[in-house]
């Protein structure tokens, strides 16, 4: 595991294995959002955009946190140049994690709150330790979680978005299985989502990139224009050679070894 040092102490450590990486925050007991910390993100998620062999990426936190939030001691000190110096990196950090071109999965063990939950929210799925707590208290302070609020309300529909924005309210691991914003609970999150990041790293590589790309065409894009994007990636299915080996599996009873591994080969620009 390779570890990018933030100027604070703030690391991010990097492991990749048996098809699929994971990222681990390790910022001190409480693993605070701070610029030192997006940085080093920003730099393990460049490293990964583009790897031919990574078929998912398992984001969790260091200790006993996922990650708390922002750390409140910078606020202070930013003001009117709030945008420069906070909103915008960090905006731009939660974007190219949810760019990332493979499916993603946040495992949260201990608090994922504010600005630590909003890191979840950019990654496709959650899963949730039994004693995780999961919150966007913001406005408990007066604060907003501006992003969070966007990517929350496409996850979970906008009454509950609303009722935890405007309330602030921290809801344990079974209440956010029951509302939609977790997909599965396990007694320890990171191992729940090494399984699922294995069951994921064996099927099409390729199938799961633009299976990806659809889910989020579905939400951003008019129906005509999002069906016309899945022809397009239903043809490069059969153009490549996953689906030619998944079926020749099929027939010979055995498990599929898939080709597919350039991220060029599903079309999207890095």
């Amino acid at each position: 595991m390779e570890g990018t040092p933030g100027d604070d102490g703030a690391r991010v450590l990097l492991r990749i294995e048996r098809g699929h990486a994971e990222i681990e925050l390790a910022a001190g007991r409480l693993n605070l959002v701070t610029r030192a910390l997006l940085r080093g993100l920003l730099a393990v998620l460049r490293q990964i955009e583009s790897a031919p062999d990574i078929r998912c990426v398992v984001l969790h936190g260091h200790a006993k946190a996922f990650c708390a939030g922002s750390d409140i001691g910078e606020f202070a000190s930013l003001g009117a140049d709030a945008s420069e110096r906070k909103i915008l990196f960090e905006d731009h950090v939660l974007r190219c994690l949810a760019a990332l071109p493979m499916p993603t999965i946040a495992a949260i063990d201990g608090v994922a709150l504010g600005g630590g939950f909003e890191l979840a929210l950019a990654c496709d799925m959650r899963v949730a330790g039994a004693k995780a707590r999961i919150g966007l208290p913001e406005s408990r302070l007066g604060g907003l979680a501006a992003s969070g609020a966007v990517r929350l309300a496409r996850l979970v529909g906008p009454a509950r978005a609303k009722e935890l924005l405007f309330t602030g309210a921290i809801l344990d691991a079974r209440t956010a299985l029951d509302w939609g914003l977790v997909n599965r609970l396990g007694e320890d999150a990171v191992m729940e989502a090494r399984l699922m990041a294995n069951e994921i790293a064996q099927r099409g590589p390729l199938s799961n990139r633009l299976a990806k790309r659809l889910v989020d065409a579905a939400l951003d894009q008019p129906l005509d224009a999002a069906l016309s994007l899945a022809n397009a990636a239903q043809q490069r299915i059969f153009d490549g050679p996953d689906l030619r080996e998944g079926a020749d599996a099929f027939f010979a009873k055995r498990d599929p070894v898939f080709p597919s591994r350039s991220p060029a080969t599903e079309g999207r620009s890095t």
